[in-house]
């Protein structure tokens, strides 16, 4: 006599949480090591001193900032680095005239914050003719 057995069939399950742990995983490693590359919003093309010769003007402002960002004005060295005190001796220097020539002369090694704090109390007060000035080529070796 024969007797049937019984038959184990058991279902077979794929078990997918591994592979997606691994999945997120990755997902996670490139998103953290990916750089985005963002552009200009504004495209600039900054002018080359050419040594063009100054302009002599009779009555004129003259900023300068240098590498450690004290300010002058018109040669008087300012006590502070702070912004009104800037706005004062330039409202001083300008004795309420602001057609005035306002000439930046900033250090090759100020900072860039230096000069636009110097560009922004000339805007304040109203200053439009503003001028960065710039050093001529030199010609040879030094």
């Amino acid at each position: 006599m024969k007797f049937r057995r019984a038959s184990r069939v058991e279902e077979i399950h794929i078990n997918l949480t591994p592979m997606i742990d691994c999945l997120l995983f990755i997902l996670v490693f490139l998103l953290l090591s990916t750089t985005f590359y963002q552009q200009s919003r504004i495209n600039l093309t900054l002018p080359d001193a050419q040594g063009v010769p100054p302009k002599q003007y009779d009555h004129k402002i003259e900023v300068m900032v240098d590498s450690g960002g004290h300010y002058s004005v018109n040669g008087q060295a300012l006590a502070s680095q702070d912004t009104a005190d800037l706005s004062t001796a330039v409202k001083q220097a300008a004795d309420g005239r602001r057609d005035l020539m306002f000439v930046i002369a900033a250090d090759a090694k100020a900072t860039h914050q230096d000069v636009v704090r110097v560009m922004d109390v000339a805007g304040q007060l109203g200053f439009v003719n503003i001028n960065i000035s710039t050093k001529a080529p030199t010609r040879g070796y030094e």
